[in-house]
């Protein structure tokens, strides 16, 4: 099975949810670039579990580079990172694999690997694999940031209750609940900290939405047609878990516009145009026009809930009430955020080393 992200620069997922580690081969990143562990470690404190409204599984994930990586310095060689399971607890899934669970991969892995997979808290399907994304995009981060790139997520929101674009949001988390959930908007943190509270106590969850601005693309950037800025970016996106819809700009109310009211006009000189208007495309045609790119990205209800459900017991071939016991998320918008970042980061590092927008 291919696991594998980018092409000029490549991340190869490695490990599973249960097994001993989860970790990445890198290839393709350039040498000579500072691996910054507090700035790894910031990023993986932003995915990992443990918090207020995520699961309680509570991994150290310190990231160990075993290759590729000397005096805290790229080579240019493969990448080998390695993060380890501590706090795996496997005998939460004892009903598997004869019961599997409604919304996951149970059922589909089982059939597609004959039996083979190893199921337990989602197998190599599991969001535990994305920890190795986030460290491997805390790498790239600064070395787009001395290319002016700039890419910055948050919770756009929480069911109904929605929160402003992070640009008219203050530039750090204004109190506790807004770093807790990772989002920007103090009002609306309040309010998505309340509807995610009362659906804990309904033994349910609930449904989330990423907002994501990469802004200072070089004109140009990306590829025709299947590896154009949106569609890799689109094509990265929805690999993350439980990721159902992703959408560029003003995304499906264009259904509702006129041409009139969504083209942007081109303004600036001839050596440096600059699309006008009040919001408009970071691409076209797959390439980046030098204005923000606004992506958002909706995550489904986390599936493992904490109440009965009747499904299919593959033992008995009757649909039998199951619950699943164990630690699991009530929404996965907050850890996503960091996911979402990462994915960007790693989408546009490729695509600057494959157009020779980069020095290397």
């Amino acid at each position: 099975m291919n696991m594998g992200l980018g092409e000029a620069l490549r991340v190869t997922l490695r490990g599973s949810s249960h097994g001993p580690f989860v970790g990445a081969l890198v290839e393709g990143l350039p040498e000579g670039l500072k691996v910054d562990e507090e700035r790894v470690q910031s990023a993986m404190k932003l995915r990992k579990t443990g918090g207020t409204y995520s699961s309680k599984r509570k991994e150290a994930d310190r990231v160990e580079w075993r290759t590729g990586v000397v005096n805290g310095i790229t080579t240019g060689e493969p990448i080998e990172v390695h993060i380890a399971n501590q706090d795996a607890r496997s005998s939460d899934y004892s009903f598997l694999p004869n019961h599997p669970r409604p919304g996951h991969q149970d059922m589909v892995m089982l059939k597609r690997t004959k039996g083979e997979a190893d199921l337990r808290g989602g197998g190599t399907s599991s969001a535990r694999m994305t920890a190795p994304l986030v460290a491997v995009a805390a790498v790239v981060r600064p070395w787009l940031e001395e290319h002016g790139i700039r890419v910055e997520a948050h919770l756009g929101a929480i069911g109904n209750v929605e929160a402003a674009p992070v640009e008219d949001c203050p530039p750090r988390w204004a109190n506790e609940t807004c770093e807790a959930l990772r989002c920007r908007d103090p009002q609306a943190a309040a309010s998505m900290a309340e509807l995610v509270e009362s659906t804990k106590k309904q033994r349910n969850s609930i449904g989330s939405r990423v907002d994501l601005t990469v802004q200072g693309l070089p004109l140009g950037l990306g590829e025709p047609w299947f590896d154009g800025l949106e569609p890799a970016l689109a094509r990265a996106m929805m690999a993350i878990p439980a990721a159902r819809g992703v959408e560029f700009g003003h995304g499906f109310a264009v259904q509702t516009m006129h041409g009139s009211e969504h083209n942007s006009p081109w303004g600036g000189s001839a050596d440096e145009p600059v699309l006008l208007g009040e919001q408009p495309d970071g691409a076209l045609a797959g390439l980046s026009t030098g204005a923000p790119v606004k992506v958002r990205v909706a995550f489904k209800p986390p599936s493992s809930i904490p109440q009965e459900q009747h499904t299919l017991n593959l033992s008995t071939n009757q649909q039998e009430p199951l619950l699943v016991k164990g630690r699991h998320d009530p929404v996965l918008g907050p850890r996503a955020v960091a996911v979402v970042e990462a994915m960007a980061l790693l989408v546009v590092g490729d695509l600057m080393v494959r157009g020779g927008f980069h020095d290397a």
